[in-house]
């Protein structure tokens, strides 16, 4: 979306907030929301480029330029700190080198951004839906969560809505 359409929803926002009686319209509230989108899009670039640099590329040294001062790692099989993803990246490089993950949608919220993801670990298999999520500071990744599930085989499944 351009700035002028971007800064326009937000003034449209803003004068239907205030007709309602629920919030004051101001510039600077309409201004306010246009950086607030602003800095999710950053974060969501960010993000997409620090992923597809240490999941597909396996490319530590490219990835850790997104780190922050600290990394703080939430799933229990992996390392805090920049060391235990240098950790993680060498565990998919020896055992999965041809892991490809797939980024299906990316939903940003202030300073986290969260990825719903199709995993292949081993090209054909079914692989696995992932839903990771990274907490951002001052543009820099500090802090992550995942949560991983094998996809099911569609014969087998209840219904036929998929995974992604």
């Amino acid at each position: 979306m351009t700035k002028m359409k971007t800064f326009a929803s937000a003034l449209s926002l803003s004068v239907a907030s205030a007709a309602l009686g629920s919030v004051p319209f101001t510039a600077t509230s309409a201004i306010a929301a246009e950086k607030h989108q602003n800095v999710e899009e950053t974060n969501k670039k960010l993000v997409l480029e620090f992923y597809d640099l240490a999941i597909n590329k396996k490319d530590y040294d490219a990835a850790a330029k997104y780190l922050g001062d600290k990394y703080v790692q939430h799933n229990p099989t992996a390392a805090d700190g920049p060391e235990g993803l240098k950790g993680f990246i060498d565990f998919l490089k020896s055992q999965f080198p041809q892991q490809h993950n797939e980024v299906k949608h990316v939903y940003t919220d202030g300073d986290f951004v969260i990825l719903h993801v199709h995993s292949v670990r081993t090209p054909g298999t079914l692989g696995r839906a992932i839903v990771d999520i990274c907490r951002l500071e001052n543009g820099k990744v500090v802090e992550h969560w995942d949560v991983i599930q094998d996809v099911a085989d569609p014969a087998g499944a209840r219904n036929s809505n998929g995974m992604f």
